[in-house]
């Protein structure tokens, strides 16, 4: 278990529909308080961001000394976004702790999205005590991942675009392709076999973690699997992403 100096820290889930926040008991991984949501705005540039991230912080009687996280729908390095989903392209160059920093007079850490999630579920959900090599793979719209080694985080692996039998892997094996395809379980089993077998291959995982959405469904599609690590539901659900920012935060030195 990674130190950490705080008994609360505060973490944001930035999204391309919602904003949303809350304080988080790191001792357990709950919400400290009732989580605030606010629409994210349009357009999605970084000011008009920053400014509803500071009115959700601003919805909490914080300390100044509590940590702040926030996820965003991007590759994350050193703070800046190297791209961006679902929020404006002007995101792509920014630094995302600044201008947030900024914006709320805090300092900021910022992570990708997948990331903060996967890494919830290994501080506090399924994947709490594995050690080892974890993989959490967000099933959705897209294919998000996170890869933690021995609880240390392994930034942007963004596995869901693997070519795999030259197609890029999520535009056949996401979510969203089994419901634009009219998929049977049994058919995107097929499609989920042939991704995990080739993440198998190439990373080795002594336990992989299925989220999103249709894990609610988890009994209808992860039986079909045959791998060689155990691969099992979140456990967080949608609180995942704030929590781990939250976490990550209160990790930063």
């Amino acid at each position: 278990m990674n130190d950490i100096r705080h008994t609360v820290a505060f973490g944001i889930d930035i999204g391309g529909s919602g904003i949303k926040g809350a304080p988080v008991d790191l001792a357990t991984g709950e919400f400290a308080a009732e989580r605030v949501r606010i629409p994210t705005p349009l357009p999605a540039t970084p000011a008009a961001v920053a400014q509803t991230v500071a009115q959700v912080v601003d919805a909490f009687a914080l300390d100044r000394s509590v940590p702040i996280g926030v996820t965003f729908p991007a590759v994350i390095a050193h703070g800046v976004a190297r791209s961006a989903a679902n929020v404006d392209p002007s995101w792509i160059g920014t630094n995302v702790e600044t201008v947030v920093g900024q914006a709320t007079g805090r300092q900021v850490l910022a992570v990708n999205d997948a990331d903060a999630a996967g890494y919830a579920e290994v501080e506090y959900g399924a994947a709490k005590g594995v050690a080892g090599v974890v993989l959490v793979v967000t099933l959705g719209t897209g294919i998000g991942s996170a890869l933690i080694v021995d609880e240390m985080l392994v930034p942007n692996t963004e596995l869901g675009h693997l070519e795999i039998d030259g197609l890029d892997a999520e535009s056949r094996a996401a979510d969203s392709a089994r419901e634009r395809e009219e998929l049977s379980w049994a058919q995107w089993a097929v499609r989920l076999q042939r991704y995990f077998e080739e993440v198998e291959k190439l990373f080795s995982p002594d336990l992989i973690v299925v989220g999103g959405g249709v894990s609610k469904k988890h009994e209808k599609f992860l039986p079909l699997l045959s791998l060689n690590a155990p691969i099992v539901p979140a456990g967080l659900r949608n609180a995942a992403g704030i929590v781990g920012a939250a976490r990550l935060a209160a990790q930063r030195r």
